[in-house]
């Protein structure tokens, strides 16, 4: 019996000494390194390279610029869901931050960020969308905070421009009776049918996935794309003629949980800018860097490049109409949350004095 205690007070003794030696010997945090008060997730559901890469870049500088107090884990290519499953995820609070595409379907006033014949260049693309004055970051972030998020900053994929296999596109008579790939994109759609309007051109709705296919088999003929599509998802492959016509500008965001934003300490919202402005500079120069690659790749493969003057890209912007476009899109949301503002024609103004800018 008075073994066994004797036995219990010598491992209670050891069991102490190994505790504090334990203590004695963890390394204190370095100097001037915080602890981790945030460990975050970010989601997409997207694979592409450039736009990845600068993403993990904004992870991490997030980390540095915040010392340390805010850690995120990037998990891309759909880990953390669909785009959609994502979008509500972050809504709700369960994944923290995520790179969307403001569909109207689930950002009511998402239809500003890419109305064609608005944005063409990257030049015009990095002024537009710059936070905090960028005139369309604004309206974006009032978007964004409809739906309950902070729009942090903007990655691009470039410039839309026009693909078939039958002609070249150097007018709007050359739509004639070609059969035409569209997607669910109102501003888009409206824009393409006032283009090719009185050409015998009809229009199909087929899912981004299904291009492809449809091209290979002659169930359409021509389609809107990138010059990063062409490329990576090989639709270049199955048309035979190309119009850099930039009517459309691909642009998608990186935003956060606008609770979660609203709590945080003013130095650590700095952070999240700061860490922005870095990482969009990086996406905006590989991504047109990786532009530049893709149009010598594909016409060394044969596709046949058009590359039209402003006065022929004129023609097509003209007959597009876009003022009546945005009075049946924008003018309902603009009014609804700018009264009386006459929102629209100031974001016009303000799109092409960017222009102007740019150009000279």
């Amino acid at each position: 019996m008075e073994r066994r205690n004797l036995g219990k007070v010598v491992g209670s003794i050891c069991l102490t000494l190994f505790l504090v030696s334990i203590l004695a010997f963890t390394p204190e945090p370095a100097a001037g390194q915080a602890k981790v008060d945030y460990k975050w997730r970010f989601g997409s559901a997207f694979t592409q390279k450039v736009r990845n890469d600068s993403i993990q870049l904004y992870c991490d500088l997030i980390n540095k610029y915040s010392n340390g107090k805010i850690q995120i884990r990037f998990q891309h290519s759909g880990l953390l869901g669909t785009h959609d499953e994502i979008f509500h995820a972050v809504r709700e609070g369960s994944i923290e931050m995520a790179f969307i595409f403001p569909y109207v379907t689930i950002v009511p006033g998402g239809m500003l960020n890419w109305m064609p014949w608005t944005t063409s260049t990257y030049e015009e693309a990095v002024i537009v969308y710059a936070p905090p004055n960028g005139i369309l970051y604004k309206v974006m972030d009032k978007a964004y905070e409809e739906v309950g998020f902070k729009l942090l900053w903007s990655s691009p994929m470039g410039p839309y421009g026009i693909g078939n296999k039958i002609r070249e596109i150097r007018t709007p008579d050359d739509f004639s009776k070609l059969r035409f790939r569209v997607s669910a994109s109102l501003g888009f759609v409206r824009t393409v049918e006032n283009m090719s309007k009185g050409t015998g051109m009809t229009l199909q709705t087929l899912p981004w996935a299904d291009i492809y296919n449809a091209l290979d088999r002659g169930v359409v003929d021509g389609c809107w794309s990138l010059w990063g599509a062409l490329v990576e998802e090989r639709i270049g492959e199955v048309l035979k003629y190309y119009t850099d016509l930039g009517f459309g500008w691909d642009c998608g965001n990186i935003a956060m949980n606008k609770k979660l934003y609203d709590k945080l300490p003013q130095d650590l919202k700095d952070a999240l800018f700061k860490a922005g402005r870095e990482a969009e500079a990086r996406d905006y120069r590989e991504r047109k860097k990786a532009d530049e690659e893709y149009k010598q790749k594909l016409a060394a493969a044969g596709l046949k490049i058009y590359y039209p003057t402003e006065a022929a890209r004129d023609v097509f912007r003209k007959k597009a109409n876009m003022p009546a476009v945005w009075d049946e899109l924008c003018k309902p949301w603009l009014e609804k949350h700018y009264p009386g503002q006459n929102m629209g024609k100031v974001i016009l103004d303000e799109l092409e004095k960017v222009k102007v800018s740019v150009k000279k």
